[in-house]
């Protein structure tokens, strides 16, 4: 299915070059002087091997035919990351080079949306947001609460997330799964 480039999200499967392609990132890029373009990191299904790749907005794409299945996230193991699909009760495991970046997001119990071309799962979509714990925060600078300035902080699976200042250790908050931004403090 023909589609405009600047409809690319991660986690779509596009065919490019004859290869099946899972896109792990985008990027809209508006260059001072000439038109905008889409800057695309992507991996290849087959081999493993990333690339980069760039089209322009009004540029076409084809993207390839995926069916969908709502899944729950069980366990990581040294095989990868095992799943179960909530209608079938099938269990399948996708190796974390597949996942890419999204992995550190994965939380036990967490209902994610699996696509498989010809039963194969290429793909993971994650919820937009997560609660996670801040395990790591900078203390605060006298002052610095006047101004909208964040600091710092880490993540319980690791990531780094600028937060407001008056964010602490231990504190939970509702972190975007899309770009890793800090939303709000979690209720």
């Amino acid at each position: 299915m023909k589609m405009n480039a600047n409809l690319i999200r991660p986690g779509m499967v596009l065919e490019h070059q004859g290869k099946k392609w899972s896109v792990l990132k985008h990027q809209i890029v508006q260059p001072g002087k000439g038109g905008a373009f889409i800057q695309v990191e992507m991996r290849d299904l087959d081999a493993g091997n990333k690339t980069n790749e760039r089209w322009r907005t009004q540029d076409t794409v084809e993207r390839l035919e995926v069916r969908s299945h709502d899944c729950q996230y069980l366990f990581k193991d040294d095989s990868g990351f095992t799943f179960m699909d909530t209608e079938t009760f099938d269990q399948f495991t996708m190796h974390a080079d597949l996942l890419g970046e999204q992995a550190a997001f994965l939380q036990e119990s967490m209902e994610v949306t699996v696509s498989f071309i010809e039963g194969v799962p290429v793909s993971l979509e994650l919820p937009s947001q997560v609660i996670l714990e801040v395990v790591e925060a900078d203390a605060v600078v006298k002052g610095q609460t006047a101004s909208s300035s964040y600091k710092p902080g880490i993540l319980e699976n690791g990531l780094k997330v600028m937060i407001p200042p008056f964010i602490g250790a231990g504190t939970k908050i509702v972190v975007s799964t899309v770009d890793c931004s800090y939303i709000e403090r979690a209720k």
